[in-house]
């Protein structure tokens, strides 16, 4: 978050000499209708480029039923496209920090849709990983330059980089629904129809590349977030592995909600589809309530709280049967979400010399890391039952609770 300086006299008793020593003060924030097209194309992208990460794991019914995939092997899918975005998003964030690439937005969201399309295509499970690791590939790089990129936009506001998380979380929930349909007709042949979305992504991110780089990158404009405080990287790891925390219950969960919800329910694929909707939808209504808590409480308060109540609501997941789950469901997606954005922008804020590396670990790293416990689920679910390998996930809210819990709020604008 960029501070600009005063144009007239100092009020605050600084020397000249001190004011001397500021940064320059940075152009003019954008126009709030200008700022909103900006936020509004940023975060539609973002549903284009999140939609393949809620894919994968509306696909895996498909492939345990057509393809006779055990847990273990089902939850592979979903490493494949975690894993190796976990190990390459911290260094597309280096690299965002070192210089912009706005070109990484439309060429990352075609290589998600790329990924999925050829995932169904053929039965060879070697190629499956394949193509949902290039997907992986393709949303590790999107993620750390299009937070950097938001972050310029909003100038460091929490509620436009609530709306940028709202278009992921959007992305997510309309997967299932973009699936099921497509997949459950044609069968997993028909997964290239999938790439519809990444076309739009990068006709868009396109668009705003060659309308925007040029103005958000001019002369007199500072590394977003660059703005000469020490970086708090003790406060930054703990932030770090509460995400993690949170990250392995909401993959995990996305990853089996729609089987369990078969097995609590005895209904068929559209029961589980409207389990996995309401997770992703959750996940949604959960970003927007965060941004309007920070606005009342700070930002670590409401993470703090939000961890709390997920831990209730991923037990009653796990405990409580029949229909009743889907509140349950509904109630875990919220309270994982609330802190979504807030934790985005606390890393950035933390780590203020380095936005790109932040993002990519808040947004991207410690998102896709909790698929890569995945396996180890589907394992434990293969040995034993569903419902015993979901149940050490009620612990995981509490742990992020106990993370975040000596976290510091970061000083606003006016207070630095």
């Amino acid at each position: 978050m960029t501070t600009s300086r005063p144009a007239g006299p100092p009020s605050d008793g600084l020397a000249p000499n001190a004011l001397a020593a500021l940064p320059p003060a940075p152009p003019e924030p954008p126009s709030g209708g200008g700022q909103r097209r900006a936020i509004l194309t940023l975060s539609v992208g973002h549903a284009c480029v999140d939609v393949y990460q809620g894919a994968v794991s509306a696909l895996v019914p498909f492939f345990v039923a057509d393809r006779n995939y055990t847990y273990a092997a089902a939850s592979g899918v979903v490493l494949a496209a975690s894993l190796l975005s976990s190990l390459v998003q911290p260094a597309f964030g280096a690299l965002t920090d070192r210089r912009s690439m706005p070109w990484l937005l439309p060429l990352s969201t075609a290589l998600c849709g790329i990924g999925i399309a050829f995932s169904g295509v053929g039965s060879s499970y070697p190629l499956t990983l394949l193509c949902v690791a290039v997907a992986g590939v393709g949303i590790a790089a999107y993620h750390p330059e299009s937070a950097r990129v938001a972050r310029i936009a909003s100038r460091g506001s929490h509620t436009a980089m609530g709306w940028f998380s709202l278009g992921g979380n959007i992305g997510f929930a309309l997967a299932p629904l973009l699936v099921t349909p497509v997949v459950g007709a044609g069968g997993l042949g028909a997964t290239p129809v999938l790439v519809l979305p990444a076309a739009l992504g990068a006709a868009l991110a396109l668009l705003a590349v060659r309308r925007g780089s040029a103005a958000a990158e001019g002369p007199g404009t500072r590394t977003a977030g660059a703005d000469d405080r020490p970086d708090d990287r003790r406060s930054f790891v703990r932030l770090t592995l509460a995400i993690v925390c949170r990250s392995v219950v909401f993959v995990v969960l996305g990853s089996f909600i729609s089987l369990y919800a078969r097995q609590r329910t005895g209904g068929g694929t559209a029961v589980g589809a409207a389990a996995l909707f309401v997770l992703y939808l959750g996940g949604a209504v959960g970003t927007v309530l965060g941004s309007a808590l920070a606005a009342r409480w700070t930002r670590v308060r409401v993470v703090r709280r939000s961890y709390v109540a997920s831990a209730a609501a991923v037990a009653g997941v796990v405990l409580v049967p029949g229909p009743a789950l889907y509140l349950f469901v509904a109630l875990a997606s919220a309270g994982l979400y609330v802190p979504f954005s807030l934790q985005v922008t606390l890393g950035q804020d933390y780590l203020p010399s380095r936005v790109g590396t932040a993002s990519g670990v808040t947004l991207g790293l410690a998102v896709s890391v909790g698929g890569v416990l995945s396996p180890a689920v589907g394992a434990l679910a293969d040995a034993t039952s569903l419902r015993t390998a979901l149940l050490p996930l009620i612990t995981l809210p509490a742990l992020g609770w106990l993370l975040t819990r000596p976290l510091p709020e970061p000083a606003l604008p006016a207070q630095r």
